[in-house]
């Protein structure tokens, strides 16, 4: 795809991509900031703040309803690295995405009363998601297991609820404008609109905006893992679980694509190797996947799965280790390998057709290393070969790379 790049004088950076197969636009805004910016003791202010941008700004008191109005749609996530926001919307509206997104970047609403709301149905969150749903609280055992220093060490929803029912104006003020600013963001934009209106559009709503003071984010450095790790505990769930951490490199790191390429061969469908040996053959699991977190620090590719009842947690455990050492030990076939390189080949390319999930690569390549990376993303996957997966598994699957969680149903 073409890709068109400019960095404003405040430092916003400014990605697009004309699709004139749409008559919709995305309008992406990323933010550099996650959880892994907190403060150990006021955790989940990224998160909080991912409710607070959608509660007002000084023009704009329901952003929502503004959108709407407009045909748009709009959303938001935040992972440990990045807050990002999106909304798509009818081309010829697409100016209102701008006005609305450089307003909240200006002026958002931090007062007394909608930190209050937003803190509220945060609390709420985190009621609902960690503390009453089975399996709940594995993020806030997992998390402080497998990082000792580096700030991956807690959720991104918090290390514990106090921290955002405890926020306070002055707490939520300075992390808003450390954070939230053009010198912090990325505005990539998707969909049936040229480059020339783009720049017009963020030239006229953001030019404007103060960069935001300078700093050097200087986080602390996971040291290499050389011992394993173990915790266990009981709770009331369905069904006993089993959860395995292994570090893996960064996603700038060119061995990424390696691991996610790993993770496709354990898990990525019906006849991935943990799914069919372990669920269909063996029936050692109801469930199990093996994601990779593919976090701008080291990250993890995580196992966990859901056992029969009946197998033990040893069992279940020793099984794991058979297929991992599988990896490790026996070239992996070319057939299997090009089996998962057209599965990727075709995520790539019909994920390529939505223009809202373009509009987000853009932003998040440009954030690590430069948006033209898009275009680098499927050979880099296509790149990967039999050595390179055997030479990974037998670093990652190591016994002293291992964090592992057995979570126990009550008897």
């Amino acid at each position: 795809m073409k890709i068109n790049k400019h960095t404003l004088d405040n430092g916003l950076r400014v990605v697009h991509t004309q699709d004139s197969s749409t008559k919709m636009v995305a309008v992406n805004v990323l933010y550099d900031v996650g959880s892994r910016d907190e403060h150990p003791d006021h955790t989940g202010f990224a998160h909080l703040f991912e409710h607070l941008m959608f509660g007002g700004s000084a023009n704009v008191p329901d952003f929502d309803t503004c959108l709407q109005r407009a045909g748009g749609e709009s959303n938001a996530w935040t992972s440990s690295d990045i807050t990002n926001f999106y909304a798509t919307l009818p081309s010829h509206h697409a100016e209102t995405a701008f006005w609305l997104e450089s307003d909240r970047m200006l002026s958002l609403d931090l007062s007394e009363r909608n930190l209050e709301v937003q803190r509220s149905v945060v609390v709420e969150e985190f009621k609902q998601r960690c503390l009453n749903r089975p399996y709940g609280d594995v993020n806030h055992l997992m998390s402080p297991l497998c990082y000792k220093v580096h700030p991956y060490r807690w959720p991104v929803i918090g290390k514990e609820l106090s921290h955002i029912a405890q926020a306070t104006m002055e707490e939520v003020s300075a992390f808003y404008h450390r954070f939230y600013n053009p010198g912090q963001a990325v505005l990539s934009v998707a969909g049936n609109i040229t480059w020339e209106q783009v720049l017009s559009l963020a030239e006229k709503w953001f030019s404007d905006i103060p960069a935001g003071d300078c700093f050097e984010r200087q986080l602390p450095q996971e040291p290499r893992q050389t011992q394993q790790r173990r915790l266990r505990v009981e709770r009331a769930v369905p069904q006993d679980a089993l959860y395995m951490s292994f570090h893996t490199p960064p996603f700038q790191h060119p061995d990424f694509y390696v691991c996610d390429t790993l993770s496709d061969i354990l898990s990525n469908g019906a006849s991935s190797r943990l799914k069919q040996r372990l669920i269909h053959d063996k029936q050692f699991f109801t469930s199990i996947d093996a994601p990779v977190t593919g976090t701008r620090d080291a990250g993890m590719i995580d196992i966990k799965g859901q056992l029969r009842n009946g197998v033990t947690m040893q069992q279940a455990e020793e099984v794991v280790w058979e297929e991992l050492d599988k990896l490790k030990e026996q070239p992996l076939g070319d057939y299997e390998l090009q089996k998962v390189k057209n599965k990727q080949e075709s995520v790539q390319t019909f994920g390529d057709i939505s223009y809202q999930r373009v509009a987000y690569k853009l932003a998040w390549y440009e954030l690590n290393g430069g948006a033209e990376q898009v275009n680098e993303e499927l050979a880099r996957y296509q790149a990967v070969n039999v050595e390179s997966l055997q030479r990974v598994a037998q670093e990652l699957f190591r016994k002293d790379n291992a964090s592992i969680l057995q979570y126990h149903k009550l008897n």
